[in-house]
């Protein structure tokens, strides 16, 4: 089975790539989803635990987690020294269930796959990218966001340039959303008849 890590910065694509890799009919880890799945059950004692009164009705207040986390410059790295061991033992549990139903591929959909070293636990490293306008604006658009917000995230992710240079592959997702979808479809026909390591060395055991 052939591991994909797919990755790009906020507001860069990755929903609609992944997407369309479903589409195809492979299977794709969701790991914002997981957090999601996290904050509201696994993770909300221990986020309590570190940041006394970030919790609220048995989940993870977002909210309170973030303005924390403003306030301490060191609390991303205690935030992540949770929550990534639990996100990992989900991806462990996906890939299994995606070899055990015989699939040939299958998706790691990670925003911070490149700046957690991710990249080293999959065969096959799948950036999205568009330009920094571009980016900005979708960003930007969604509920909540406002620029400091947007700084601060761009702020813990890798530039996009070091992304693409890294990348196995690069889809540009500057256009339409089905040239995105026919770049990932062409990727897909691409990839097919690989075979992967990744599986065997990092997560079958995991």
């Amino acid at each position: 089975m052939l591991v994909i890590g797919l990755t790009g910065s906020i507001g860069m694509g990755k929903s609609t790539a992944a997407a369309r890799f479903k589409d195809n009919g492979i299977g794709v880890f969701d790991a914002d989803a997981a957090v999601h799945e996290l904050y509201a059950g696994k993770a909300v004692p221990l986020i309590e635990a570190a940041f006394p009164g970030t919790t609220r009705d048995g989940q993870v207040d977002r909210q309170s987690l973030l303005a924390a986390l403003m306030k301490d410059a060191s609390g991303f790295k205690r935030l992540e020294a949770i929550v990534h061991p639990l996100v990992r033992e989900m991806e462990a549990h996906f890939l299994r269930s995606e070899r055990d139903r015989g699939a040939l591929m299958a998706v790691l959909e990670i925003p911070l796959l490149l700046e957690t070293g991710g990249d080293k636990l999959v065969d096959v490293t799948v950036i999205v990218s568009a330009p920094v306008a571009m980016q900005r604006e979708r960003v930007l658009a969604r509920p909540g966001m406002t620029e400091a917000k947007f700084a601060e995230i761009a702020g813990r992710q890798m530039p996009d340039e070091e992304k693409r240079q890294r990348a196995d592959f690069v889809v540009d997702t500057g256009g339409s959303i089905a040239d995105t979808q026919a770049q990932i479809d062409r990727l897909v026909v691409q990839l097919a008849g690989r075979t992967g390591t990744a599986y065997q060395r990092y997560w079958a055991g995991a």
